[in-house]
């Protein structure tokens, strides 16, 4: 996929047009940081696990990371991140431009609690040089996230 299908999934919520495309990479959070001229924590990180024989995607705070404990508790499984090879596969998006929007039907997106000390966002948007501010409550809802769960570590202050 791409920022185009991104765009055309966002349109359903009149966002299409609030994506930012940059001329600089966006594709990991230190770049996405610099590039947006904000903090790193407010990078909004799909990280992809592999759910059954499906996918999962988990939106997560810029300097936060998975807690394996908590992970297991929620999910009932151990964490396994997406292969490169399958992340395209399975989330339609490449790696450095994963994001929660437009993915298979069969990948559900839970948003973590490392987000919600933030009015908003910036997730990706298809491509390794696309992104668009959010607020938690819009995020929720393009994304059609399941639930926020706190399954991350290392954010709290």
């Amino acid at each position: 996929m791409s920022v185009e299908t991104v765009r055309i999934y966002l349109k359903q919520f009149n966002k299409d047009k609030d994506i930012l495309e940059m001329d600089e990479s966006t594709a990991t959070v230190e770049l996405a940081a610099r590039t947006l001229g904000t903090a790193e924590a407010r990078i909004a990180k799909s990280l992809s696990f592999y759910n059954g024989d499906s996918a999962m995607v988990i939106v997560v705070a810029g300097d936060a990371k998975i807690d394996n404990k908590k992970f297991k508790d929620e999910f009932g499984f151990k964490a396994k991140m997406l292969a490169p090879e399958d992340t395209v596969k399975y989330t339609g998006h490449a790696i450095g431009g994963v994001c929660p929007f437009a993915l298979s039907e069969n990948v559900d997106v839970f948003l973590d609690d490392s987000m919600k000390r933030f009015e908003t966002m910036f997730p990706a948007c298809g491509s390794s040089n696309s992104a668009i501010e959010l607020t938690l409550d819009e995020l929720e809802k393009t994304s059609r996230s399941k639930k926020w769960i706190d399954v991350c570590k290392n954010w709290e202050q």
